[in-house]
């Protein structure tokens, strides 16, 4: 490991249980590795890092979540993502790549939901012109996948910009469609991202509630 995925790792370790890891285990039903560290001490370990290397460039960010992401460990994947969610604004249209291999390899709410709403979402609102085309394409690409994954990423990317008043209100529609349309299977993962963006637009955004939105 490089010098940095070792300090994440090392300190993971550190804040890491075993009861911890046995809950977290079994709540999630994953065959990943755990080693016990709170959420909280993931997102610290992950200060603590950009403390101990305040210069990290963009590149060095995203090299350091992807040999995080090659870990088994889930702790270690979920500091990926909150390193990700650290340099969202530094991130553009060409890690879109990156970011749908961690969503294909995910396969759990937990980790596709936080790369979804916090990675995403952001990185896609703030692009424009071809760059943003670029994006919105490859999201309808997904919301069409036969990974219920990606098409879950897909619908929950617009949320947090939704809900702050921005988002692509049509964009959902149609992937929501498209995931509609698409082979089914795993049909809960995607039903249940239709019905969250549908709940925050109908608490927050009234004059989109009355469009119709398909069933997931």
């Amino acid at each position: 490991m490089t010098e940095d995925a070792d300090f994440v790792a090392a300190a993971l370790e550190r804040e890491g249980a075993w009861y911890r890891a046995e809950a977290e285990r079994e709540r999630l039903g994953s065959d990943l590795e755990f080693v016990g560290a709170s959420v909280g001490a993931v997102r610290g370990t992950v200060r603590d890092l950009g403390r101990r290397r305040p210069g990290m460039t963009r590149d060095q960010a995203v090299a350091l979540a992807s040999e995080l992401w090659r870990s088994r460990v889930y702790e270690r994947r979920l500091a990926a993502v909150v390193l990700l969610q650290e340099h969202v604004d530094r991130l553009d249209n060409g890690d879109l790549t990156r970011i749908e291999g961690f969503v294909r390899d995910a396969r759990l709410r937990a980790l596709v939901d936080p790369l979804a709403l916090d990675v995403i979402g952001p990185l896609v609102e703030r692009l424009a012109g071809p760059a943003r085309a670029r994006a919105d394409a490859a999201l309808d690409r997904w919301a069409g996948e036969a990974d219920v994954w990606l098409r879950r990423a897909a619908l929950l990317a617009p949320t947090r910009p939704l809900r702050a008043g921005g988002g692509d209100w049509d964009g959902f529609v149609r992937r929501a469609r498209l995931a509609q349309a698409a082979p089914r299977g795993g049909h809960d993962v995607v039903r249940e991202a239709v019905e969250r963006v549908r709940d925050v637009v109908q608490g927050t955004r009234p004059d989109l509630a009355a469009d119709p939105v398909p069933d997931g």
